[in-house]
């Protein structure tokens, strides 16, 4: 038995080497969005410093934008950054996620001519509930022998597509996400991908920035000197599946201390992963320490995350990543057999035939598993929850931090502030003294199935419409009128005409 998991994972190697393989140098890059800041905006001034990055990694947006940009842009590398497929839930395949948003995923590669489709190992969707901004996945076996599965999943849809408009196939990669404050579970982060890997072809993409967090909010700073623990951290985690390196800013979430959560005696900041933020000396530093690591054998490209920050700082920001990881990187990276073809040579992924197949009782267990997680995470939890869910190190002070300051800000503020969404409606509540802290607990009061592809602004005009007539009926007319304004405008927003389309 144990010579067949060692034959079952020599497998996943080599389909994974064979892609790996055929993938070009992508050298040093930034990973943009389309929109904030303008890309062709940032490519000028970019041109006019005298810097040229090798690659840009595209960040989700609609195909007919995406086909715009790859008109303009035809001399350079556009790999993809996707959104919305939540690879780490049970019900991934059958989702709105897995349907609507891998077709889509998959009609962005062609349009970019993307050598990966790059997606966090994260969720915004779980057992019914959303949120804003990612969440880890469960950090447990039975959650990694998921992962795999839909990545097989994922892998073959991509595939079959590609055969489909004859081109190569892009190479799914899996980005170990950051930790706001917390994680859970009971297996090490590191484990966790190997147990991936193991059973999947994919291959990995390693942000430093998400690295120093786990250092954070695991507790290993307690213990350990940040550049011990990358040492060890490295040395378990799966290297040779690392395909990019991302490296970005972080910065502490500025808004009003919560009373009896204070700044801690730590002397360490609370850095989340803060893309506009400008990005920390110590991550350059632990950048070069893991560029120097032996395992480090399917490289293709290192790219700096630079959506929502102003270009001024981008251009400064590259122009020292060049200086100082220039020679480095292109020593480093691997070229491959060859440059990529326009002839399909799609390998099959055999991970879900040789590798055991949950069971439909682990698949129930685990959607138990992840509706404990979110009552973990959004409420103080009962002594049954408490025993089935646990923090991967941290402390329940980082998780309150998440709970009573970060989520309700989120569903308050981040993403389109409620007080200028719909300005009428909240001042009909306030006069009828209902709090509009209230929509934090009304957002999580019971779950809702995934019908469309995630769209988190759509999703905070939905579920105010049903807070507002819910609580205070006399809105009705009113928040109805304001969320049909909204919904237009944001349509308006996203249909591109002309040479304007950049903006959509």
């Amino acid at each position: 038995m144990v010579a067949s998991k060692y034959a079952k994972c020599a497998l996943m190697k080599s389909e994974f080497t064979q892609r790996a393989n055929r993938l070009a140098a992508h050298g040093l890059g930034l990973s943009v969005d389309v929109y904030s800041p303008d890309l062709l905006e940032l490519v000028r001034a970019l041109c006019h410093a005298g810097l040229e990055p090798e690659y840009l990694e595209v960040f989700k947006a609609t195909t007919s934008v995406l086909q715009w940009v790859r008109q303009q842009l035809p001399g350079i590398k556009l790999p993809y950054h996707g959104e919305g497929l939540w690879s780490t839930q049970p019900e991934f395949p059958h989702s709105a996620s897995g349907r609507q948003g891998v077709a889509e995923a998959c009609a962005h590669l062609a349009a970019l001519h993307s050598a990966w489709l790059n997606h966090e190992c994260a969720t915004k969707q779980m057992a019914g509930y959303a949120f804003g901004t990612y969440l880890p996945p469960l950090y447990t076996e039975l959650s990694a022998r998921m992962t795999a599965e839909n990545l097989a999943y994922l892998q073959e849809q991509v595939d079959r597509d590609a055969r489909r408009q004859g081109i190569d196939p892009a190479l799914v990669l899996l980005e170990m996400p950051p930790l706001t404050y917390f994680g859970c579970g009971e297996l090490p982060i590191p484990e966790f991908f190997r147990a991936v890997t193991d059973r999947a072809t994919c291959g990995l993409v390693l942000d430093i920035g998400h690295l120093w967090t786990v250092h954070r909010y695991t507790g290993s700073w307690r213990t350990q000197r940040l550049e011990d623990f990358v040492a060890g951290f490295l040395d378990a985690f799966p290297m040779e599946r690392v395909v990019e390196i991302h490296v970005a800013g972080l910065a502490e979430f500025m808004i009003p201390e919560v009373p009896g959560l204070g700044a801690g005696g730590d002397g360490l900041p609370y850095w989340i992963d803060a893309h506009g933020a400008p990005i920390p000396a110590v991550l350059f530093d632990l950048l070069e320490q893991v560029l120097y690591h032996p395992c480090l054998t399917s490289l293709k490209g290192v790219a700096l995350e630079v959506d929502t920050k102003s270009i001024p700082l981008i251009v400064e920001e590259f122009r020292q990543f060049l200086e100082r990881f220039g020679r480095t990187v292109d020593g480093k990276v691997q070229r491959g057999d060859r440059e990529p073809s326009l002839a399909p040579r799609a390998p099959v992924d055999r991970s879900l035939q040789v590798m055991r197949r949950l069971t439909p009782g682990e698949h129930t267990a685990l959607q138990q598993h992840y509706r404990n997680y979110v009552q973990f995470v959004t409420r103080r939890e009962s002594p049954s929850v408490l025993e089935a869910v646990r923090l991967l190190g941290g402390s329940q002070e980082d998780l309150n931090r998440y709970r009573d300051r970060y989520l309700p800000h989120e569903l308050l503020h981040w993403g389109g502030d409620l007080h200028d969404m719909f300005p009428e409606t909240c001042r009909a509540l306030k006069e009828a003294n209902i709090p509009l802290d209230q929509f934090v607990p009304f957002w999580f009061s019971r779950p809702r199935p995934e019908q469309d592809d995630y769209d988190f602004f759509l999703l905070k005009i939905d579920r105010f419409v049903e807070f507002a007539t819910e609580t205070c009926p006399t809105t009705a007319v009113t928040v109805m009128r304001e969320a049909e304004e909204l919904r237009a405008a944001y349509r308006a927003a996203n249909e591109p005409v002309g040479s304007a389309q950049v903006r959509a």
